[in-house]
C-alpha cells in the first residue's frame, strides 16, 4: 500500500474513531457529514453500523446498547491491550511505550482513556505521517482482527468498522492465543496527571534509558496456543 493511498485514509481514521465512540447527540447529529466524507467503498462496507447509529432509536438506548456489547464482554474489550496481554505487567509497559508513541507526534493522550483504547488510537492514525499510520495499523491489524471476529460472532452492527479496518492494511491477521491471565500490579503505572497537577513518572524498563522501546502488539511467539483459543 502506498505512501499517498494511505494518506488519503486520515479522514477514514478518523471517522472510524468517532463511530466507535461512546454514542453522544453532538456527533449523531452528525451522521450524514460523516457519510458524506467517507469514500464510497468505505460508506458501503460501514453501512449496517450507520443504519443502526441513524435508525432513530432513543439515545439512552443507543448508550445502553454500547455499554453491553464493549464493557460487559471482555472479549469485546476497546482496549488494545488486553488482548494481548491480560492484565499482566507486560500490559503496562506496552501502555508507556505507546503512549510515548503518541507524544513522540506531538499528540497528547486524554488523560481519562489509556493509551490502548481503540478509538483514541484510530484518533492517533488520522493525525500522523502516512508510513507511520500504516506502520502502526500493521501491528495492530491481528488485536483489531480478533475483536472484530467476536462482535461478529455476536451478530453486532460494529464488526463492520473492523471489517472497514482490514481493507487498510496490506498485512495479514494473525490468529492470537488468549491473553495470560493474572493481575496487574496496582502500583506498575499511572497515566495521566496526579491530583495535585503533576505527571507521574513512568516505569521503564531496566536499562532501557531514553531509548524508544517497541510497542509489543503480539503475545509472546513462543506461548503456545491454549484449547479455548477463539472462544470468549
Amino acid at each position: 500500500m502506498d505512501s499517498v493511498t494511505t494518506s488519503r485514509q486520515a479522514p477514514v481514521f478518523s471517522i472510524l474513531s468517532v463511530l466507535l465512540g461512546y454514542p453522544e447527540r453532538d456527533w449523531l447529529d452528525a451522521l450524514p457529514e460523516l457519510h458524506a466524507t467517507l469514500p464510497a467503498e468505505a460508506r458501503a462496507r460501514l453501512a449496517p453500523l450507520f443504519d443502526f447509529l441513524d435508525r432513530g432509536e432513543d439515545l439512552i438506548d443507543l448508550q445502553e446498547q454500547y455499554v453491553a456489547t464493549f464493557d460487559r464482554r471482555a472479549a469485546h474489550s476497546l482496549h488494545l491491550f488486553e488482548h494481548v496481554h491480560g492484565e499482566s505487567r507486560d500490559r503496562g509497559q506496552a501502555m508507556v511505550d505507546l503512549r510515548n508513541e503518541y507524544l513522540k507526534h506531538g499528540l497528547e493522550p486524554d488523560t481519562t482513556e489509556l493509551p490502548d483504547y481503540v478509538p483514541l488510537f484510530l484518533e492517533f492514525l488520522g493525525q500522523i505521517p502516512a508510513e507511520a499510520a500504516e506502520n502502526l495499523l500493521g501491528d495492530a491489524i491481528h488485536v483489531l482482527a480478533r475483536l472484530g471476529d467476536k462482535l461478529a460472532e455476536s451478530g453486532s452492527p460494529y464488526a463492520c468498522l473492523f471489517a472497514q479496518l482490514r481493507t487498510m492494511t496490506d498485512v495479514e491477521p494473525e490468529v492470537l492465543p488468549d491473553p495470560p491471565e493474572g493481575d496487574m500490579e496496582e502500583t506498575l503505572i499511572t497515566f495521566g496527571p496526579q491530583a495535585d497537577g503533576t505527571e507521574p513518572p513512568v516505569m521503564r524498563r531496566p536499562g532501557g534509558g531514553d531509548v524508544a522501546q517497541p510497542i509489543v502488539f503480539h503475545p509472546p511467539r513462543s506461548r503456545k496456543a491454549g484449547p479455548a483459543d477463539g472462544q470468549d
